[in-house]
């Protein structure tokens, strides 16, 4: 077990639950998972066991639980509560269930103690899993208020796709909780409280964003291959792709399947022979011919120089290969002034 608590949770649970009937203790036992499989079992599996529906469960593990709230049994156990509160203060006064119980202990028949510990107690309370967070505890109410309102400025504050460096989205966040104690303004307890968002997330390269961006929720080699070109910052060929993907994220990759995916996705563009680069920069599909065309609608008629010189930007191609293109009247003529425009 972790380094983190002086109480042994085993010892404490089994003096708490000792008041209890047979039956009530089996209950309470089976629900918390305080088995040595460890595994919580449900209402309707507890219910099948003793031939009672799950709403008889319910209620007697909602009466076995008052019951030793009640207790002296309850009472003599302050301290281990007291050092649970000081323990979650220190993590940031709220924090996601499995964050806190993963601090508290790698064991999972540990972790279910301490979960039983933070239903009975008072000091503790449990925000349930919606929309926008996940599953999580605090111990404060104003730190508790602060910290959603905050998560959630901070999600409308991003773009659809927009990628903040981590340091950057921390130093975001605690701008907003400003006036919260200085206690709980640093990057580890703000990364805490980022890590129970479920609409603002981080990608396998430790950038964060909305976590419906496909740039976070990463699925499949286009995504991987996607995130490592905008990486690299400029064209790639398919082969330094692949090779890139499976360096840096340990992912099996293999050189045609990533060429295939870069094919069908649109947000790679052709620009060479094999070599590809983000539409988000700027460049369009097609072939040479398009370019050419798109560049005389853009600009009008243009000399033999521009036009190689501009299309060299958008495409990694020899000279000739545009000049070849140029020569096809049927798509392309000079004027008088001896510049080319579209046909």
């Amino acid at each position: 077990m972790a380094n983190t608590i002086t109480f042994k949770p085993k010892q404490v649970t089994k003096r708490m639950l000792s008041g209890l009937a047979p039956r009530a203790y089996e209950v309470v036992v089976n629900r918390f998972g305080l088995t040595d499989d460890a595994e919580r079992k449900t209402l309707e599996a507890i219910g099948q066991k003793y031939g009672i529906t799950r709403e008889r469960v319910r209620q007697i593990e909602n009466a076995a639980l008052t019951l030793i709230r009640k207790s002296d049994l309850f009472k003599n156990e302050k301290a281990v509560f007291e050092e649970l509160k000081k323990f979650m203060h220190s993590l940031g006064a709220i924090i996601g269930e499995q964050d806190l119980l993963g601090h508290l202990s790698k064991d999972s028949l540990t972790q279910n103690h301490i979960h039983l510990y933070l239903t009975l107690g008072d000091e503790f309370t449990k925000h349930k899993e919606d929309d926008h967070f996940k599953t999580r505890w605090s111990v404060s109410d104003e730190v508790s208020d602060e910290v959603h309102s905050s998560l959630k400025k901070l999600y409308e504050g991003l773009s659809s796709d927009e990628l903040v460096p981590e340091g950057e989205l921390v130093s975001r966040f605690l701008d907003h909780v400003k006036n919260l104690s200085e206690q709980y303004k640093n990057e580890e307890i703000a990364k805490r409280w980022l890590s129970m968002s479920k609409t603002i997330s981080k990608n396998p390269l430790g950038e964060w964003g909305k976590s419906t961006s496909s740039s976070i929720k990463t699925r499949g080699i286009k995504d991987y291959a996607f995130l490592m070109m905008r990486k690299h910052g400029s064209p790639m060929h398919f082969r330094e792709v692949a090779k890139a993907v499976a360096d840096t994220f340990d992912k099996k990759c293999h050189t045609a399947t990533c060429h295939n995916e870069l094919i069908k996705d649109n947000r790679f563009v052709l620009v060479g022979r094999g070599i590809y680069a983000l539409s988000e920069w700027g460049y369009k599909s097609g072939v040479v011919r398009d370019v050419i065309k798109e560049l005389l609608k853009k600009n009008g008629p243009m000399s033999k120089e521009d036009i190689v010189e501009q299309v060299m930007k958008e495409r990694y191609l020899k000279k000739n290969t545009i000049l070849v293109n140029l020569q096809n009247s049927k798509y392309f003529k000079k004027n008088k002034s001896g510049l080319y425009t579209a046909v």
